[in-house]
C-alpha cells in the first residue's frame, strides 16, 4: 500500500484481527485485499474492502436514512466521474464543507478516488474566513452542503458542487467502475485554534494507519459494530472514527446538528456499541437530567470515546456515574495525533488524568531549560508517534526536542505513569508572581453542585500584573452568589487562585469543535 511501512501495516492488521475483522466467507478475502490494494490505506481503500466483504451491510445512517456499502461505493464512482470530467483529480485541492452526513462522506470518498488533496473546512466559517482559507490553502474545488451555497459562491473556488447535485450524481445508473487514480493525495486538517486563520496541518495516508492501532489496542472498538459519531467529521477526532468504523465494516450513525436528546435516541434506536464525542457534548447530555436520560436505553454502549478538549474531573466522574465505567479520555492534538488514553479504570482512580501513554507513542515532560523533569513536576509536554503531522501547509511546524513535537500544553506524570494536563502554555496566568493554570480552578468550580461549567481568565491588574476573573454558568434553577463562588475556591485552593471577580453568564463561547474561546471572555 502506498505511503505505509510494512511494520505499521502488520501492527494494524493484528489490531484489526483482535477487533474481530475477519471475512465471513473465504472467497471474500481475496476481493477485499485486491480492493484495498487498489486504493491504499485511505478512506476509499477501507470502504472498497468493506464493500467486497459486506456489500449489503449499512455503512451510514444520517438524517436522510441508511445507505449500504455498495450504494456508497457506486455513488462515489458517479461523483468521481463528474469530478474528472471537470478536470478535478491529481494535483487538485478539494475543500469539503459539510456537516455530519452523507454529503461529507460521499465527497471524501470521491475526492480520494480521483487522487485529489483534501482540505476539511470548518462548518462554522463565515464567508470572509472561508474565502481566506480557500486562497491560503489553494483550494480550487469545493464540495458542500446546499446550506452553504451562498458563502461558497463568494469563496473563490473554480469548481463548486452542492449536496443536491452530489446526491444526483451518486444515482448515476452506470455500472462501469471508476478506475482508481493510484495517487494518494494528502489530507489537510485545519487546526481548531480560537484566534486568527486556522493553520492547515498536512498528513499523509500512513498517519491514519498509525492512529488506528493504539485506538484498537485500548478502546473496545469492534468490527461490524454500530457507532454514533457526534463529534464533527471535519476535525481529526470525528474523522478518524469515521475511517476506522467504515474500514471495519461498521455502521456510522451521524446527525447534521448535535442535539443531546437526539443522540441518546440514536444510541437506543440503533443499539450502538460506541459513542464518539467532544467533552461539551457529554456535558449537554448530562444537563438533560436523569429523568430524560432514563427514557433511552443506552445499555448497548461498550465505550464512550471523548477527545478534542479538556474533559475535566467533575465531568468524567459524572459520566461514569450515569453511564457506567465505559468512558475513555483520549489526549492529543491535530499536530501530534494521539498521545495518551485514559481508560475507565484510570478515570475512576484519577478522574483528572489524560491517561497513560498510548501504544506506539512517546510522551516526555521537559522544563523550560529543555531538560526532562521528574514525575510530579510540571513542564512542557512533548509527543512522538508515527501519526504526527507532516508540517503546516503555510510552512513551519511545532517546536521539537529529541525528535518529539511540542503539544503546546504543560503537564506532569504521576508515579503510576498517568499524564495530567495542567494547562496550555499560553493560558497560564501570572498573578503576583504566582503561576496559575485556569484548568485547576475551572475543575474545582465545575465540581460545585450549582455550577454547570466555568472558565477562568487573566485580566490586567496594576498591583498583581494579572488577576483571575471567573465566568460561571449556573445550573438551571440554581441560586449562587459571587461570594459563594469565591468561598468555594478559597476553601479548596490557595488564596492567590481565588478569582477577584465573578461574572455569571448563560453560556461560555466555544468553537464548533467545543473548544473554549478564552479571548472572547474579558
Amino acid at each position: 500500500m502506498p505511503g505505509a511501512r510494512p511494520s505499521r501495516l502488520l501492527a494494524a492488521a493484528g489490531a484489526l484481527a483482535r477487533a474481530g475483522l475477519r471475512p465471513e466467507r473465504p472467497d471474500r478475502l481475496p476481493r477485499a485485499m485486491l480492493a484495498l490494494a487498489a486504493y491504499g490505506p485511505t478512506m476509499a481503500g477501507g470502504i472498497a474492502a468493506a464493500t467486497a466483504r459486506y456489500p449489503l451491510a449499512t455503512a451510514l445512517v444520517d438524517d436522510a436514512g441508511p445507505i449500504s456499502f455498495s450504494q456508497l461505493w457506486r455513488a462515489t464512482d458517479g461523483i468521481g466521474r463528474e469530478l474528472r470530467n471537470r478536470g478535478v483529480g491529481v494535483g487538485s485541492t478539494i475543500g469539503i464543507l459539510a456537516r455530519n452526513g452523507r454529503v461529507f462522506v460521499l465527497s471524501l470518498v470521491a475526492a480520494t478516488k480521483v487522487g485529489a488533496d483534501i482540505v476539511y473546512l470548518n462548518t462554522g466559517f463565515a464567508g470572509p474566513q472561508l474565502a481566506d482559507v480557500v486562497a491560503h490553502e489553494g483550494i480550487d474545488t469545493i464540495l458542500h452542503d446546499d446550506v452553504f451555497a451562498d458563502i461558497v459562491a463568494d469563496a473563490g473556488a473554480t469548481v463548486t458542487i452542492g449536496g443536491s447535485e452530489l446526491r444526483a450524481l451518486g444515482r448515476d445508473p452506470s455500472i462501469v467502475p471508476l478506475p482508481p487514480s493510484r495517487h494518494v493525495g494528502r489530507q489537510v486538517i485545519l487546526t481548531s485554534g480560537t484566534t486568527g486563520r486556522p493553520k492547515g496541518a498536512a498528513r499523509g495516508s500512513a498517519s491514519g494507519v498509525d492512529s488506528l492501532t493504539p485506538l484498537l489496542e485500548v478502546v473496545p472498538i469492534r468490527a461490524r459494530d454500530t457507532v454514533v459519531i457526534a463529534a464533527p467529521l471535519f476535525h481529526a477526532w470525528g474523522l478518524v472514527h469515521l475511517g476506522v468504523g467504515l474500514g471495519m465494516s461498521s455502521t456510522a450513525v451521524v446527525q447534521a446538528q448535535f442535539d443531546p436528546e437526539a443522540t441518546l435516541a440514536a444510541i437506543a434506536e440503533h443499539r450502538a456499541g460506541g459513542l464518539v464525542v467532544v467533552p461539551v457534548m457529554l456535558q449537554r447530555m448530562l444537563a438533560l437530567g436523569g429523568e430524560v436520560i432514563a427514557r433511552y436505553d443506552t445499555s448497548s454502549l461498550r465505550y464512550i470515546a471523548s477527545s478534542g478538549s479538556a474533559l475535566g474531573a467533575p465531568l468524567a466522574s459524572a459520566v461514569i456515574r450515569r453511564f457506567g465505567p465505559i468512558l475513555y479520555n483520549i489526549y492529543g492534538s491535530t499536530e501530534v495525533s494521539l498521545a495518551t488514553i485514559a481508560t475507565p479504570g484510570d478515570l475512576q482512580s484519577a478522574p483528572a488524568t489524560a491517561g497513560k501513554v498510548a501504544p506506539g507513542s512517546t510522551v516526555r515532560i521537559f522544563g523550560d531549560d529543555g531538560r526532562e523533569v521528574p514525575d510530579g513536576v510540571v513542564g512542557r509536554v512533548f509527543v512522538g508517534s508515527g501519526a504526527r503531522f507532516d508540517g503546516y501547509t503555510g510552512g513551519g511546524g511545532k517546536e521539537q526536542i529529541d525528535g518529539l513535537l511540542s503539544s503546546g500544553d504543560r503537564g506532569h506524570f504521576d508515579a503510576d505513569g498517568r499524564l495530567f494536563i495542567d494547562g496550555r502554555d499560553d493560558d497560564m496566568i501570572v498573578s503576583g508572581g504566582e503561576n496559575v493554570f485556569p484548568a485547576e480552578v475551572e475543575d474545582l468550580l465545575a465540581s460545585h453542585p450549582a455550577i454547570l461549567e466555568a472558565a477562568v481568565v487573566g485580566v490586567p491588574d496594576e498591583e498583581f500584573g494579572q488577576r483571575l476573573k471567573a465566568f460561571v454558568v449556573r445550573r438551571r434553577g440554581a441560586r449562587l452568589t459571587q461570594a459563594e463562588v469565591k468561598a468555594h475556591v478559597r476553601d479548596h485552593l490557595a488564596r492567590y487562585k481565588v478569582p477577584r471577580t465573578v461574572t455569571f453568564v448563560d453560556a461560555l463561547p466555544r468553537t464548533t469543535t467545543g473548544k473554549l474561546r478564552r479571548l472572547d471572555l474579558s
